[in-house]
């Protein structure tokens, strides 16, 4: 496989996650509804599973639909909904071809049922994919995800009777809605903004972040390889200094 970039193939993280950002300024510049933005984002989606399947990535999470996304012109929410019914029904076949496990993590029981029974359908059809684990953070929000799992800690706490001088960090994750994935090494966010909004807030605390001026709809495989490169750029000190 030809790369954009000199890739070090022992160095390729393990976990990518992306804040895929521009389809309604894309859709601005060419005169055409934000809907129509997310429409032409399907194409970025593709190449980033394609590329990171190829490239060794073992998880792959993509901010999909936030919780302050439910604030936005219902014509745009139920479009969006919508549209992400059809794109399961679409790309099922394809995901289960190339190896590839579709999750989901947020608060999916506010998705409309059509679309949650389609989302259950194609995580069950998908399950023994073990090339790539896709994640969906549909309805997600980082700061919503914390706060459930801190009642229902509190709650099995009290229960049990579990001292909080023995809470750490392992027993706290495992209330997270990502306690089954590994915390990203790299966080890629496309159309230049340079914020987490409310994204993956207690995973990310050691993550590389790299973000691209390209906007999403026109993210393809070689801006994949050029943030997967800036990270291979890095010295991950986690707090500590290196000899």
């Amino acid at each position: 496989m030809e790369l954009a970039y000199p890739l070090d193939p022992q160095r390729i993280p393990v976990h990518v996650a992306i804040i895929m950002d521009g389809n309604g300024r894309w859709a601005r510049k060419r005169g055409k509804t934000r809907l129509e933005g997310h429409r032409n984002a399907l194409q970025a989606v593709r190449e980033s599973v394609e590329t990171a399947a190829e490239l060794g990535v073992r998880y792959l999470t993509l901010y999909a639909f936030s919780t302050e996304n439910w604030g936005r012109p219902q014509e745009e929410v139920e479009g969006l909904m919508s549209m992400l019914h059809n794109i399961l029904e679409q790309e099922e076949k394809r995901l289960i071809e190339k190896g590839v496990r579709l999750w989901a993590i947020g608060q999916t029981d506010r998705l409309p049922p059509k679309l949650s029974q389609r989302l259950e359908k194609a995580i069950q059809r998908t399950g023994e994919g073990d090339r790539l684990t896709l994640t969906l953070a549909l309805s997600y929000g980082a700061r919503q995800d914390i706060i459930q799992a801190v009642q229902r800690l509190v709650r099995i706490a009290c229960e049990q009777g579990i001292p909080p001088a023995t809470i750490d960090e392992d027993f706290f994750r495992s209330f997270l809605w990502t306690k089954d994935l590994p915390d990203p090494e790299l966080l890629i966010r496309t159309s230049g903004e340079q914020r987490l909004s409310n994204f993956l807030l207690w995973e990310c605390a050691y993550t590389e972040f790299v973000f691209l001026p390209v906007l999403w709809p026109d993210f393809r495989r070689e801006h994949f390889h050029e943030a997967v490169w800036q990270y291979q750029q890095r010295e991950r000190r986690f707090g500590r200094v290196l000899s």
